[in-house]
């Protein structure tokens, strides 16, 4: 192979149909129009620390490897977090920004990174890669590279390649082949089966009906009334609006809405609450909740069960509902391990980094083995 790569300084650079052949995944937000409605919209670009620089691989004219990259100005937006290695540079007089990153901006779901044409030498394009992203790095004088939440055999690739592999977690939901929602309430407890079925009740009796849209089923007037939710909620968490722009979800209904669910409570049929989900031939993404007025327990139903129900009837395999949550675990979510991979450009720095995420390691095993204990099934329940 004679390779090179080309660092594209918007995805808007290469053709959806380029880039998508490559690609060649359901995974929904490393599609081209995914990225894209991210750049255009504001939401991720130069002007918001985000600067696309985003990696494709020829061999010869023939494109063979995508992979999404930023060069970011903080580390906002990207839930595996580095904010202490970024306080040990400042404490040193050193800059630790900018850093190169490959990840999905404002999205911690695992997925591929780099993605490689049916047919291609992977061990091959991940060499190359590597060794052109440690030159990208040193050229804009980026202190570091991170590769966010790739799956298990990526982060395995880049950490034979000098990316050194860190172990987050999450709580995912995994479907048993179940035929309905109470096959799936069947696995637990008695005792734990009968407080879920209340809390699925409480929202009945508050007078608050669920209500779900699909792709174009989703209007204008709905998306406005669910951005202000989610306006509320950053609010709420971080005292601003958000990362994301109203265009964005503009964009996504255009160009992908049949990946996008709705989920939307209502009371007295007036919206009161919301949540955004995308899915693609396997697996549902929660990703934004808001709301207008608090219910009991309503968070709970529109974020997770209404999810679970809907991986149910689509006969999808797992749902990821986003990072941290461990009310999650006894709702049948279990942990599993995430992944990241970093290679820092000082050598003392390196070490230093190296021996907090090995460190960190131990913990977060630790912390897996103890909440898998604490899961609602039968052979769990203590």
């Amino acid at each position: 192979m004679l390779m090179k790569c080309v660092y594209l300084n918007s995805i808007t650079d290469i053709s959806p149909d380029n880039w998508n052949a490559v690609v060649n995944d359901s995974y929904p937000f490393l599609r081209h129009e995914f990225l894209a409605a991210m750049e255009l919209s504001k939401s991720a670009c130069s002007d918001s620390g985000w600067k696309p620089q985003h990696l494709t691989v020829y061999d010869g004219k023939n494109l063979v490897a995508v992979m999404p990259l930023y060069l970011k100005l903080h580390s906002y937006g990207e839930y595996i977090f580095d904010w202490d290695w970024s306080r040990a540079y400042e404490r040193h007089g050193l800059d630790y920004y900018p850093k190169l990153l490959s990840a999905i901006p404002f999205t911690p779901a695992t997925g591929p990174r780099l993605t490689c044409k049916e047919g291609v030498n992977k061990s091959q394009v991940y060499t190359f890669v590597s060794d052109s992203l440690v030159a990208h790095a040193n050229k804009s004088n980026s202190s570091s590279i991170h590769v966010l939440a790739p799956d298990c055999d990526e982060s395995t690739a880049w950490g034979a390649r000098n990316l050194k592999l860190r172990i987050s977690y999450q709580y995912h939901w995994f479907n048993e082949n179940y035929e309905d929602f109470d096959d799936f309430l069947s696995r637990f407890s008695s005792r734990k089966r009968k407080n879920l079925k209340k809390e699925r009740s409480r929202i009945e009796e508050q007078g608050v009906s669920i209500h779900r849209y699909i792709g174009d089923d989703i209007s204008a007037s709905m998306w406005d009334t669910f951005y202000h939710y989610y306006q509320i909620t950053y609010a709420k968490r971080s005292g601003h609006g958000g990362y994301l722009r109203r265009e964005f979800f503009d964009l996504i209904h255009e160009t992908m809405s049949e990946n996008i669910l709705l989920v939307m409570a209502k009371r007295n049929g007036q919206d009161v609450a919301g949540a955004l989900y995308f899915f693609d031939s396997t697996t549902l993404y929660g990703r934004y909740w808001g709301c207008t007025q608090e219910f009991e327990l309503l968070h709970f139903e529109v974020c997770y069960y209404q999810g679970i129900q809907f991986c149910i009837e689509r006969g999808l395999k797992r749902f990821d509902a986003g990072a941290q949550g461990e009310h999650k675990i006894q709702r049948g979510f279990e942990p599993v391990e995430i992944y990241s991979n970093h290679w820092i450009a000082s050598e003392a720095f390196s070490d230093a980094i190296s021996g907090y995420i090995d460190s960190e390691a131990e913990r977060t095993v630790e912390h897996i083995n103890k909440a898998k204990k604490l899961l609602p099934f039968k052979n769990s329940d203590n």
